[in-house]
């Protein structure tokens, strides 16, 4: 071996920590070529500033680019860029990286990484990327020149133990890495990466919008003009990004249809979007970012893999689909790319962590896209009503988990009420309408609006005018026990607690009234509560009820049923609590029960079968089942039969 080559070896504990470069961090071994776009993209970028920065330094810059070149025959594939290059010295420090870290030291690093904002950026440092390189390649060779200077450093290993590096005199300005690749596998042609469509796949995925142009000679065959002429077999050199980043142009640059293509190629989609939108941060977080809202909801909108369709690119390099750490989930609907110009990643640019500048990030983009929507209810209402109609569901979920912005949430939300029978309408609108004196906003929550305008918990509210929303999604009945109010104005459940609509006046004037038919219902009240006090807590007279018999209402901080039902479904036990029936003392079947009550002995069996009757409809009334449809039926058929 010649004085100028230098033979290394791994510390002990290398190859293990080659292993877990190659089969721990790295999820798709596609990632490789990534990784040495990357590096070379980077390598551009340094000699561009630094000839800017340094006057003297005697480099050509007037076509910087990336070139892949593979041979079939020989199974190489080799990535070279003229960038900034590097000495013998950086070569052993950056590409060594991995040999002199020790399994120990790089395990901290990881774990640090994965934890909290790392001290350091180890995506920055090359020789931890490149190391992917031998998920593919039996050996590989790097050649790399500095700018300015004269003698060229060669880096060549196998992963087996040892590595060398070498002084040669003659090369050209920047880097190139030779991959020998391993033996083709016949079963696995997919990953053939000598084959110009892997590249073409790879580079079209990873590194579309490079900022420098990716080049590769492709020969091209012409059949022969003659019959026994020959083939004409021509080179040509191509270049395969589009270099199109277009969420680094200002919105006047960008054409209509390009935003629709690029969505739709980002977003795997066949509709177009409903909203185009875009950002530019620039100062201590420095991003762009492009984003969609889509016109059509996904299949897997509710799924419980369902996937964000942000995209994370870092300096124009993707890195990663699906980025659930830039978008909240409630946001889950939107697609689009963030480019960030420093961000902090793992050793694979494969998961992004969570550290203050992923949070800035987060939430300016979701004030952005709350502002979109805010501007699209006010100024679009056709298109804010399809937005609603397809992801209204998953933006209520926002009103649990993101206080921060629940009452902007609020604010882009519609309703559908008692108002209307067609058009939802906003909080806003209902404050609006409310009427002289009212102090809360009613809602009732249940399974479709045709239900629920027929509940009798809404006859109260309908006989004096009160507007009442009608809530129908099921995250409804989550969201409305995280919002305590709407521009000061408290939400009450039409169906919990107590409800009393009548003025002072009203109540001076029915005091007496009341008064009376309390001790006029009493024994009535307490026989039922004996009766039925396995199903319910209280027995009571109703304000709510108008036409209907009885109702059953859940106290102010109680568990509906439905919810109930929500949480036992994903797998979570809750206490089911005991209800509250009211009586509308006024309807005739209640009269005619009180009677009957003072009448016949407190152990008639028919007496009891009433009762059993009434709390039946009252479950029935609300859309809910008896706890026993099969005795409640027979109950029901007996007592028709003697109508008969």
């Amino acid at each position: 071996m010649t004085a100028n080559v230098e033979q290394l070896e791994f510390q002990a504990e290398a190859r293990q920590l080659l292993d877990l470069m190659i089969h721990s961090v790295y999820s798709n071994k596609d990632s490789f070529l990534r990784e040495l776009i990357s590096n070379a993209s980077d390598a551009l970028d340094k000699l561009r500033i630094e000839a800017f920065r340094n006057k003297d330094l005697e480099v050509d810059t007037s076509d910087l680019h990336i070139e892949i070149e593979t041979d079939k025959d020989a199974r190489t594939l080799t990535v070279r860029d003229n960038g900034i290059g590097m000495s013998r010295d950086e070569v052993v420090e950056l590409i060594g990286t991995l040999a002199k870290s020790g399994t120990g030291e790089l395990r901290q690093q990881l774990r640090e990484a994965k934890n909290a904002a790392a001290s350091e950026e180890l995506i920055g440092q090359f020789g931890i990327g490149f190391y992917s390189t031998f998920m593919v390649a039996d050996k590989v060779e790097l050649l790399t020149r500095k700018a300015g200077e004269n003698n060229a450093t060669r880096w060549v290993s196998s992963g087996d133990g040892t590595y060398t590096v070498e002084t040669v005199d003659d090369a050209p300005q920047g880097t190139s890495v030779t991959l020998h690749l391993k033996p083709e596998d016949a079963e696995d042609q997919l990953h053939d990466y000598t084959s110009e469509w892997k590249i073409r796949e790879l580079v079209k995925k990873y590194s579309d919008f490079i900022a420098w142009p990716i080049r590769m000679q492709v020969e091209r065959r012409t059949p022969p003009a003659e019959e026994g002429g020959e083939e004409t077999v021509t080179v040509e050199t191509q270049t395969l990004n589009s270099m199109k980043a277009l969420w680094a142009k200002s919105q006047d640059e960008v054409s209509e249809d390009e935003y629709k293509e690029f969505y739709k190629h980002i977003a795997h989609a066949w509709d177009e979007p409903l909203e185009v939108i875009t950002m530019k941060a620039e100062g201590t977080f420095e991003y762009q970012a492009l984003l969609f809202i889509p016109s059509h909801a996904p299949f897997d909108l509710f799924t419980r893999d369902a996937k964000t369709g942000v995209q994370l690119y870092v300096k124009r390099v993707f890195v990663m689909g699906d980025c659930d750490e830039l978008v909240p989930s409630y946001l889950r609907f939107i697609k689009g790319v963030v480019d960030a110009q420093d961000m902090s990643l793992n050793v694979s640019r494969e998961i992004l962590q969570q550290d203050r500048q992923v949070t800035a990030i987060r939430r300016r983009l979701t004030k952005k896209v709350l502002s979109a929507i805010k501007d699209m209810q006010s100024s679009r209402p056709d298109d804010y009503r399809k937005f609603w109609t397809q992801f209204g569901a998953v933006l209520k979920e926002g009103l649990m988990s993101d206080f921060e912005n629940q009452d902007t949430i609020l604010r882009v939300s519609s309703f559908a009420s008692t108002h209307s029978d067609e058009e939802l309408t906003t909080l806003a609108d209902y404050v609006g309408r409310m009427k002289e004196g009212q102090k809360q906003i009613f809602y009732a929550t249940g399974q479709t609006r045709d239900q629920l305008r027929k509940s009798p918990h809404l006859e109260a509210f309908k006989a004096k005018g009160y507007e009442v929303l009608l809530l129908t999604d099921p995250v409804d009945e989550l969201w409305v026990g995280a919002v305590s109010e709407f521009d000061g104005k408290p939400l009450q459940s039409v169906a919990k607690g107590e409800v009393d609509l009548d003025s002072e006046e009203e109540k001076k004037a029915h005091e007496a009234e009341r008064e009376e038919a309390e001790r006029e219902f009493a024994d009535l009240l307490s026989w039922l509560k004996d009766v039925l006090g396995e199903h319910v807590k209280e027995v009571r007279l109703s304000t709510r009820l108008t036409e209907s018999p009885a109702c059953l209402v859940t106290d102010a901080f109680g568990i509906t049923p439905a919810l109930a039902r929500m949480y036992r479904a994903s797998g979570q036990t809750v206490p089911v609590g005991k209800r509250i029936l009211e009586l509308n003392p006024k309807h005739p079947l209640i009269t005619g029960l009180q009677q009957a009550q003072k009448s016949r002995p407190a152990d008639d069996p028919s007496l009891k079968e009433s009762a059993e009757l009434l709390y039946g409809t009252a479950l029935l009334a609300e859309g809910d089942v008896p706890e026993d449809p099969a005795k409640f039926a027979s109950l029901l058929a007996q007592r028709l039969a003697g109508t008969v």
